[in-house]
């Protein structure tokens, strides 16, 4: 079978196993132009040109290089929408919504927002503007996004551990926002609450921590997809609580696979960009096993092949998981610790220490065994060197756009 790895793929053969290939149903793919002016005809609540004037300075967020996302094309219908209403793109600011990941470089701008980077500049958590607060928790943006008559954002509705679903406001209020407000949505008090799970929107207290920040700083309108195995599927604009529920209600039938029984071991793809690191890559660990139905066995595996050019990461966050696993003797002693509270971005490593107190994770094929190693997981050249002979096997080749359910649904 063959397993994404970095911008390439690699043939994995387990002659000794058993093994179930677990793949989304997908969908038809659609144009991402043709399908964003299309949801710009008909969005969600009042079209764009209806809410801005000619005179407005414009803040439009991003996402950053984490996000497998055609911004200059969404960015580009955005601005062709914001010219027919009379706003100059010298109105316009480009924010990366970074979060604590890095900022990304000149190259990396203009490959992602082609002749559109010299408007986009890199957000920085530590220089932001209070515009309100939520729950007692202060709510800060980017100075542009602050000083902004009107707020909009491209965005990925895809499944998200947290937010059940990315996009919509998280873009702006996480992306664009300030360590407080991460440290409160990814601490451990949050992310214990039940709702707070992988493809649930409705009930999801991170999820409404977010939307309610939005009403605060932005979007007031933003431009979203939703991708499948095959491609972009979907696009939808407007209000962000209607096309993060839209776009949800479409990645839930392409994403969804039915699974029975247990497994001695799960394989997980991943693939560029997100294997471009741990902090990113271990995401398919805690997909797999904290999500709607984990397929495990007790003491099963979990085998991620991953290229980690990046090692663990670069940015704030990143570089705070690192330090967590790597300073830790083992994985239940270090989630019991961090229950107690841990510093925004080293929450990976919570959800990835809850997974490591139950099961083994493997990354093979890997730049940075050592950093895999030194993280509580174990290194190996490749996948079938990490699978024992005789194990019962579900592979799932796209693990961060699969939605494994219960076998009765």
């Amino acid at each position: 079978m063959e397993l994404p790895l970095g911008d390439g793929s690699i043939e994995v053969t387990l002659p000794d196993c058993e093994v179930t290939v677990a793949t989304a149903p997908g969908g038809t793919p659609v144009d991402v132009r043709e399908a964003a002016e299309a949801a710009m005809e008909a969005p969600n609540g009042r079209p764009l040109g209806e809410r801005v004037d000619p005179d407005d300075e414009i803040a439009v967020v991003v996402t950053d290089i984490t996000r497998d996302a055609p911004d200059d094309v969404l960015l580009d219908v955005l601005l062709e929408e914001l010219r027919a209403a009379g706003v100059d793109r010298r109105q316009v600011t480009v924010v990366v919504g970074l979060g604590l990941h890095r900022p990304m470089t000149d190259d990396e701008l203009r490959a992602m927002l082609g002749e559109h980077a010299d408007l986009a500049v890199n957000h920085d958590p530590d220089a932001v503007v209070e515009v309100g607060a939520v729950e007692d928790v202060p709510i800060a943006v980017h100075p542009a996004v602050a000083a902004a008559d009107r707020v909009l954002s491209t965005g990925v509705v895809e499944p998200h551990q947290y937010a059940g679903f990315s996009g919509g406001a998280k873009t702006v209020v996480i992306g664009a926002g300030s360590e407080d407000f991460i440290r409160y949505t990814h601490g451990p008090d949050m992310l214990s609450q039940e709702g707070v799970r992988l493809g649930r929107v409705d009930g999801n207290p991170f999820r409404e921590a977010v939307d309610r920040a939005g009403d605060l700083a932005g979007p007031d309108f933003c431009l979203n997809l939703t991708k499948g195995p095959a491609g972009i599927l979907d696009v939808a604009a407007g209000d962000p609580r209607a096309v993060v529920s839209d776009l949800a209600g479409t990645a839930r039938t392409a994403l969804s696979v039915p699974v029975e029984g247990a497994y001695d071991a799960v394989v997980a793809g991943v693939g560029a960009p997100k294997d471009a690191n741990l902090y990113q890559a271990s995401r398919a660990a805690t997909y797999v096993a904290l999500g709607d139905r984990n397929p495990l066995r007790d003491g099963g595996r979990i085998v991620i092949p991953a290229e980690l050019p990046e090692g663990a990461g670069r940015g704030t966050g990143e570089r705070r998981f690192h330090e967590r696993l790597a300073g830790a003797t083992d994985a239940e002693s270090l989630y019991d610790g961090m229950r107690e509270g841990y510093e925004p971005g080293a929450q990976r490593a919570f959800v990835v220490a809850r997974v490591l107190r139950d099961y083994d994770v493997f990354v093979t094929n890997s730049d940075a065994p050592d950093v895999v190693e030194a993280c509580l997981m174990t290194a190996r050249d490749d996948v079938a060197d990490a699978v024992e002979p005789g194990s019962a096997v579900l592979v799932v080749p796209d693990a961060l756009n699969t939605l494994l359910v219960s076998g009765d649904r």
